[in-house]
């Protein structure tokens, strides 16, 4: 056992031996995913007084939320949150206040459920069947070793790979899912992989137009007095509700600076219904096409500025285009007016029929965003997850640049609210010796059809193609094996079949859906069980670092990632390089703490820190997209191949030539509209209905969507219009059956007029529950039994919005 491990587990034996005993009984027996292998109430301890422990949250919300955990008897009591008063800076905490969420407030239930994973398991039925039985740690970290060892031997390291992961996420701690990382690193490396399931289309949509792979514009703290926010796909009141979450600095806009919301979306978030706020309802997977059309007016009333296009903008018209595109008719206005490559005018009429927005309507807001000075353009993440993301991001980012609302105070560049916060280290990775990557999304298809991943086909970097097929994966934290994943059907049959990829192991807290799927099962501690420092970059009102301490005392034979690898690292002969000489969890916090205080001074010590639980700096500044860029282009270039905003991209056209394309995709050059695969123009009497997931307040992704007292305050329904739901014979209530050529899903139909006609909205994130086996129907919600594994055109990622089906009363 390694150095770094050692007192945890001795703790931990103490504390639990008599649970241990008392489970003892069923060690060697067979237990089913239903189990899920709890062992009832906390081991008793013997602390009596009650004590305020501080942590915080790590799940993919990207607020930032301070926690202050009650503890008695090795127990959390309740949970508060920032208590000290607004406006003050008297307290510890001071202004603003990093109030949790209901999600987190909750997080007792959570964290001390007794469906927690206590004990290693390993399979002992089918992958997905959900059957495992109890082995000790040792029998598990050799077998780990073990098959990494063989798989490494005999396939080399592209066979290797770590899926995604957001149920720790690393921005938000000190250490993430980097222990894994870095041991596959010291080991001899690893599979990579470049982009995410929630921006991976935005982010090739930004590289290709400002030169970098960053999704953020300018934050809310420039907002003006009186002025408009125009927002495509963005609900921060759903997706960002903690008190440094852009939910509360957008309603502080909204009563302080009387600010103006358009929101622009199928569906009428929480956000489109707060005050000062218009909706428009516009069919999903056309963003691009209103885009266009709102251009259409911009040129054709004398709107654009066009000597902010000839400065700072290659691509507008035939005079900015590069070379190689002259005389080709090639440039986004002659796109627009219809003199481009399609020959068709984008009038409002023309986006009508498209979007169902009212012609007048897209006529009225392009005359609102011209008279708005200044105008705040911003898209969430929710336009670009569809089968055209790539080009609807670019789209919406194009509209700031012809109106030359870009660079000063109260503008955005088209791109998400920004954030801010403290940047500390992490635990260092190290480097990968393996440098091919493929995209995020495309792992199923590098484990089901590895000789299809080419660097023309399957996006494959680093290499020209994959030289093998995935054959041992480490899931630390992630539930994107199945219930995250597209066609959870299809991606069931992938790895059911034990001759694709041989070995699976994970470390989980819970008996997730793709847990079910692992040959070794480790019990997980969450960040808050563990010490953390989080320096909060991911909100965007505050400045501030949460020093997290464990709330109790490891029970049962839980144990963190690092602990883990450790062992792991001391089985394959490089301990010492993986730990740094014996490093624990604790040791490399400080580290990077005291590093970082080195160049922040203001900072207070690692044990005042501790002490005070958190330190904040008060609120944030104005952070405005391009602000340098735009002051001085010539001093500071973006990282675009010509150093400016690239409406047309030569690299972009450069694809179109040379990329192996599928039937039914386009890859344009300009910000142009295409529907795309599983569009409203492969509506059918079959499948005549959209259908879209969307973020929701009960879980983050799939965290917390099994923690049943917020689930019960927002239930996880289907949405329909009653003019849908009538023609159908739906009531509010009643159980319908949602389905299509991939699947089905029993789900709960909410009847509301806040769905607009044509479509279903299905909550992301519910666990799927289907008898994989048997007739997979899934009576969990999980969307992902609905969704495509086909790839979109550039990012090669998902477009899980992108979806045709059908919905029937059950």
């Amino acid at each position: 056992m390694s150095k770094a491990s050692t007192s945890l587990t001795r703790r931990s034996f103490v504390k639990t031996t008599g649970a241990v005993g008392a489970f003892a009984a069923a060690a060697g027996a067979t237990a089913t995913a239903g189990d899920l292998f709890g062992a009832g109430a906390l081991p008793a301890h013997a602390d009596s007084e009650e004590k305020v422990v501080c942590t915080h949250c790590t799940v993919n919300c990207m607020s930032f939320c301070l926690w202050k955990c009650h503890v008695q008897d090795g127990e959390i009591k309740y949970v508060e949150s920032d208590t000290a008063p607004d406006a003050t800076g008297s307290t510890a905490f001071g202004d603003p206040q990093m109030r949790a969420c209901l999600r987190g407030r909750s997080s007792r239930r959570w964290l001390q459920s007794a469906d927690r994973l206590n004990y290693p398991m390993k399979r002992v039925g089918k992958r997905g069947e959900g059957k495992f039985e109890r082995i000790s740690w040792d029998e598990a970290l050799d077998t780990v070793a073990s098959e990494l060892k063989r798989v490494r031997e005999t396939y080399g390291p592209e066979a290797i790979y770590i899926p995604q992961c957001s149920g720790v996420v690393g921005g938000l701690s000190s250490f993430g899912s980097n222990p894994v990382t870095r041991l596959l690193n010291v080991t001899g490396g690893f599979l990579g992989k470049y982009g995410t399931y929630s921006n991976g289309l935005m982010m090739q949509a930004c590289k290709y137009t400002y030169g970098e792979t960053g999704c953020y514009g300018s934050n809310y703290w420039t907002l003006q007095d009186g002025e408009l926010v125009v927002m495509f796909g963005n609900s921060p009141a759903d997706t960002r509700m903690g008190g440094t979450g852009s939910a509360n600095l957008l309603a502080y806009a909204r009563q302080k600076k009387n600010v103006r919301v358009i929101c622009i979306d199928p569906r009428q978030s929480d956000t489109a219904c707060a005050s000062n706020t218009e909706w428009i309802p516009i069919r999903t997977g056309t963003d691009a096409a209103l885009c266009s059309a709102l251009a259409y007016e911009i040129i054709t009333n004398g709107w654009a500025d066009e000597e902010f296009l000839a400065k700072y903008c290659i691509g507008y018209n035939e005079e900015t285009l590069p070379e190689s595109a002259k005389g080709k008719n090639a440039s986004y206005k002659d796109y627009i007016l219809g003199t481009g490559y399609d020959k068709t005018p984008k009038t409002p009429a023309w986006a009508s029929k498209i979007t169902l927005i009212p012609e007048q309507r897209i006529k009225d807001l392009a005359r609102q965003m011209h008279e708005a000075d200044p105008v705040f353009v911003q898209q969430g993440y929710g336009s670009q997850r569809h089968s055209n993301g790539e080009m609807t991001s670019r789209a919406i980012m194009v509209l700031p640049q012809l109106l030359g609302q870009i660079g000063k105070p109260g503008t955005n560049d088209g791109r998400r609210e920004n954030k801010i916060g403290f940047s500390m280290g992490s635990f260092p990775t190290g480097t990968n010796k393996c440098k091919t990557q493929i995209p995020t999304f495309m792992w199923t298809k590098a484990i089901d059809a590895p000789e299809e991943m080419t660097k023309t086909k399957g996006g494959v970097t680093g290499a020209d193609k994959l030289s093998t097929g995935i054959k041992f994966i480490f899931n630390y934290a992630g539930n994107c094996l199945t219930n995250q994943h597209g066609d959870i059907n299809r991606t069931h049959e992938i790895l059911s079949d034990e001759s694709k990829c041989e070995f699976i192991v994970t470390s989980e807290i819970f008996m997730t859906d793709s847990a079910k799927y692992s040959d070794i099962l480790l019990p997980d501690l969450t960040t808050q069980e563990q010490v953390s420092v989080a320096g909060q970059p991911y909100g965007d009102n505050v400045k501030a670092i949460i020093y997290g301490q464990p709330v109790y005392d490891a029970p049962y034979e839980r144990r963190g990632i690092y602990e883990v690898c450790c062992d792991l690292a001391e089985r394959l002969g490089v301990y010492d390089e993986y730990s740094d000489g014996g490093k624990s969890r604790e040791d490399w916090n400080r580290k990077f703490y005291d590093e970082f205080r080195a160049k922040q001074p203001q900072l207070p010590t690692w044990e005042d820190g501790i002490k005070m639980g958190a330190y904040k700096e008060g609120r944030v500044g104005e952070l405005i997209a391009l602000q340098k860029f735009i002051a001085d282009p010539e001093a500071n270039p973006l990282k675009t191949p010509s150093g400016k905003i690239e409406i047309y991209s030569e690299q972009l056209a450069k694809l179109a030539d040379t990329w192996e394309i599928a039937e039914g995709d386009e890859i344009l050059p300009i910000p142009a509209f295409a529907p795309g695969f599983d569009s409203y123009r492969d509506l059918s009497d079959e499948y005549p209905l959209q259908i879209q997931g969307f973020h929701y307040k009960a879980h983050v992704h799939s965290s917390y969507a099994n923690n049943q007292i917020v689930q019960e305050a927002a239930h996880h329904v289907a949405w329909i219009n009653p003019i849908d739901a009538g023609e159908r014979g739906i009531a509010n209530g009643d159980t319908v059956r949602v389905f299509n050529e991939h699947g089905e899903v029993r789900i709960e139909a909410k009847v509301t007029n806040r769905a607009m006609p044509g479509h279903v909205f299905i909550p992301q994130g519910a666990w799927h529950n289907a008898d994989m086996f048997g007739d997979k129907v899934d009576k969990g919600g999980c969307i992902n039994t609905l969704t495509s594994q086909r790839p979109s055109p550039i990012a090669k990622g998902n477009g899980q919005h992108s979806i045709i089906g059908q919905v029937a009363k059950a």
